[in-house]
């Protein structure tokens, strides 16, 4: 998968970092280093309006296919995707453009490893942007079994993850069947769902959500191909193999336990992301000062749903410009 980048102005390179061959989507010369992580199921193309405007406003830019993504190498154990290896990968990135330290920008999955990686590594990173998934310090129990004790027998996409081969094969198999369903906006017109039954014997996640009857606004056909195209490819067991991880991350991370984001901080999501499950901004702020030290502003961008860097380019990057221009 060496093709030329689709959009104007962004170019792509291999590098090597913690041991694994990673494609990047790369602008700029010059200026500082700013890293965008993706999420699930993403690509480096969901920052293609990001790195255009950041890399015009002077610095860096960096957007890899993180582990098991598109172009980037894809390890076979299920244990390699866990979250001290990713944060490694994030490192190892700085160090491949021959930097001391970067601003780190994640979305989705990209936010988790975005907080990790500061926390892990606090002294290479200068900023944190994350888009859609709050922190508020490490969970007293792991986060997989409190999901399995509220959903018991109920689907629920992250515990069908857990289930060795089974989500990849669904996926794998009707890659436009899922990425067509998931990025919608939160109005976007479906048809019924094609399963309705809750318990998770009933089936998987593609019948569940409803098929669109229409692409949003922010999403042309060609971005749509362009992103099937990368997971026909690469298939989605790398990505999927990240919330395999969710219950080592736990058991591995208990110096996270007091641990505290220092660096400035910028929190984006849309006011009807479903990660945030409707809670306005005073209580993600105080929720995340808890653990965040320099917490410059919690944005809710109004009527925006979970794909924000993609629904609404242009509030997303005044947003990020203004706070990278404050550091």
């Amino acid at each position: 998968m060496n093709e030329t980048s689709p959009v104007d102005g962004i170019s792509f390179r291999f590098v090597e970092s913690n041991g694994i061959r990673m494609r990047v989507a790369t602008m700029g010369e010059s200026g500082p280093l700013v890293i965008m992580a993706h999420g699930w199921p993403e690509s480096w193309y969901s920052w293609r309006h990001q790195i255009v405007a950041v890399a015009n406003a002077g610095y860096r830019v960096v957007a890899p296919d993180m582990r098991g993504y598109g172009a980037t190498e894809a390890p076979a154990a299920v244990e390699d995707y866990n979250i001290t290896e990713i944060a490694a990968d994030m490192v190892g990135l700085v160090d491949a453009f021959g930097e001391e330290k970067a601003i780190i920008i994640g979305h989705d999955w990209g936010s988790i490893v975005a907080w990790n990686t500061v926390l892990l590594h606090p002294g290479r990173f200068s900023a944190l942007v994350a888009m859609s998934v709050p922190y508020s310090g490490r969970p007293p129990q792991s986060p997989l079994l409190s999901w399995q004790e509220s959903y018991g027998d109920n689907f629920y996409y992250v515990l069908y993850h857990q289930e060795p081969g089974v989500a990849e094969a669904e996926y794998d198999a009707d890659p436009e069947g899922l990425l067509s369903r998931l990025y919608l906006s939160p109005d976007s017109p479906r048809e019924p769902a094609t399963i309705t039954d809750r318990k998770r014997s009933a089936g998987g996640w593609i019948g569940r959500l409803g098929k669109p009857t229409a692409l949003p606004d922010w999403l042309t056909r060609n971005d749509l191909d362009y992103v099937v195209n990368q997971f026909k490819s690469a298939g989605f067991r790398g990505g999927i193999n990240y919330y395999r991880n969710f219950h080592r991350n736990w058991e591995i991370t208990p110096q996270l336990a007091d641990a505290r984001v220092s660096v400035p901080t910028l929190f984006i999501a849309g006011e009807k992301d479903m990660v945030i499950g409707g809670a306005p901004q005073g209580r993600l702020q105080g929720a995340m000062r808890r653990v965040v030290d320099d917490l410059r502003a919690v944005i809710l961008i109004p009527g925006a749903g979970h794909w924000i860097q993609q629904e609404r380019p242009e509030q997303t990057n005044a947003a990020l410009l203004e706070f990278l221009g404050s550091l």
